[in-house]
């Protein structure tokens, strides 16, 4: 099964970037208060593409025997996506314009939280290099 690391992690990373993709477009429609938002493809797609870039993670992490409880940047990492998914939520669902900017942009700082960590495997994620 470790043969298929590579091709698992490239389609984990190509699935996270489609999940930011998508959710830059929403929030830039909510911030627009566009009716496209009611979208059927773009209620169901990023709940698709999200839904294997989580099985992915897992996988991966099965896969390397790896776990939250022995590997901090792991639990950090889980942390960061349950912090840009709730703030996410409130970017699109909101209904004052600022508060979904201020949710949006806090989720797109979450995110590159979450991908500092993943690329450093510390904690600390960006701050991992300025600290050394």
């Amino acid at each position: 099964m470790i043969a298929y690391y590579p091709l698992l992690k490239h389609l984990h990373m190509t699935l996270a970037l489609v999940s930011l993709l998508l959710f830059i477009y929403r929030w830039g429609l909510a911030l627009a208060g566009s009716s496209r938002l009611q979208q059927k493809w773009l209620k169901v797609l990023p709940h698709i593409n999200d839904t294997f870039l989580l099985l992915c993670g897992v996988l991966l992490a099965v896969m390397l025997q790896m776990s939250p409880s022995q590997q901090p940047w792991l639990m950090a990492k889980l942390i960061a996506l349950m912090l840009y998914i709730g703030l996410g939520i409130m970017a699109l669902k909101r209904t004052a314009t600022s508060h979904k900017l201020l949710a949006g942009i806090a989720a797109l700082t979450a995110f590159g939280y979450l991908i500092g960590t993943a690329m450093t495997k510390m904690p600390s994620s960006w701050l991992a290099y300025w600290l050394a």
